[in-house]
């Protein structure tokens, strides 16, 4: 069987990449586009980095603002009809995550109106046709949508989150700029961090992982074990490493898929608001160790990625619970709370268990996944 791998057409890493979207725009002849961003980043003037670059190349643009942190489905519709209202033949986003699924969905709904719904798109979409262009400007270190051929929307109605998987909706050039993430807070910079380390690890011991994810993955895992502190701690050489990082990881999860990790986190993030990276680093460590014995010698490598001695020396199983600890302190260290106690109460239990079951995440885990072991999890983390 032949192994699919999709990437950007067209991308900028580096300090000073924004400064090519105007010269991409008119290279690609768009006439006017729509900037998505979410209201923090305008109120920061975040957004206006780009925005005064359209401006000075005398570039049209319209601002679409109705983003929340978990997208939901009348975010897309809502930015829908403000594409077609703009006449716009393109999409800037610029943000996190959420921006860049809300752009997604909307870019795909634009060349595709069969999927108005949108909750029509979810899973793996094979009706498509290519989405309206996408120019991405990720905000932080962490999601790598600007990447990737998923996004995640959240159905308020049903209280769930779902995944959707189409090759047509990648963004066409990327600019990866660490000086656009220079402003994220700690917490979030220590949250997002963690979600490409979640991004990475599962993707290295996936199911369908194989040599070229694996050459991505292992990579990201070495940066943001190296990195991810120092930019937490805002200090510029980790902002560049952790732009890579989490870029890298996308370019592999992206082909390859990811786990019960995801699966999980998506159902945390539906039911209680909870950010999708904090979800995510809180789970790690858990299902990491759940999965430890179904991912042969890998956890060696991800061992000695954080430092550990003797990664490929020592006893497997013991190097298997240093990786696990290894990723747990990480975690620690940036600020990240390890527990859902106070969040999750017992009675959702059984609920949280079933969709995390559901998601489109799960079926890639390395460990065949059962009712009973994903509600275990969950129960281990709230006492």
């Amino acid at each position: 069987m032949a192994n699919r791998f999709i990437l950007n057409e067209t991308s900028y890493h580096g300090k000073g990449a924004i400064n090519e979207i105007p010269n991409e725009i008119k290279q690609r002849g768009y006439k006017h586009v729509l900037v998505a961003s979410d209201p923090d980043l305008v109120k920061f003037g975040t957004t206006q980095k780009v925005t005064t670059l359209l401006d000075q190349a005398g570039i049209g643009y319209t601002l679409f603002t109705d983003i929340q942190p978990n997208p939901t489905i009348e975010n897309v519709q809502s930015g829908v009809e403000a594409y077609k209202k703009a006449e716009a033949d393109a999409i800037v986003a610029i943000g996190g995550g959420s921006s860049m699924d809300t752009s997604k969905a909307i870019a795909i709904i634009i060349t595709n109106p069969q999927h108005a719904d949108v909750r029509s798109l979810e899973g793996a979409v094979t009706d498509t046709k290519p989405c309206a262009p996408i120019l991405a400007v990720p905000t932080t270190a962490g999601t790598a949508a600007e990447v990737t051929i998923n996004y995640v929307i959240t159905d308020k109605e049903n209280k769930r989150k779902f995944v959707c998987v189409d090759p047509h909706d990648i963004p066409v050039v990327a600019f990866v700029d660490p000086d656009m993430m220079s402003t994220m807070p700690a917490g979030l910079t220590a949250a997002t961090g963690m979600d490409a380390l979640t991004h990475a690890i599962e993707g290295y011991i996936t199911k369908a992982a194989w040599e070229l994810s694996d050459m991505f993955h292992l990579k990201a895992i070495q940066l943001i074990a190296k990195n991810l502190r120092g930019a937490v701690n805002n200090e510029p050489d980790g902002r560049e490493a952790m732009a890579l990082a989490q870029y890298i990881a996308g370019m592999g999860f992206s082909n390859v898929g990811l786990g019960v990790d995801h699966g999980m986190a998506h159902t945390l993030s539906a039911y209680y608001g909870m950010p999708h990276g904090k979800a995510c680093a809180t789970l790690l460590p858990t299902v990491m160790d759940y999965n430890k014995e179904y991912t042969g010698e890998k956890y060696r490598d991800i061992a000695d990625a954080f430092g550990v001695d003797g990664a490929y020396t020592r006893p497997l199983e013991d190097v298997r619970n240093d990786a696990v600890a290894a990723v747990k302190k990480l975690g620690e260290d940036v600020g990240i709370d390890m527990s859902l106690k106070g969040i999750v109460p017992e009675e959702d239990l059984d609920a949280l268990a079933r969709d995390a079951m559901k998601d489109a995440c799960t079926p890639g885990n390395p460990r065949e996944c059962t009712y009973e072991d994903v509600r275990s999890m969950f129960e281990s983390l709230i006492k």
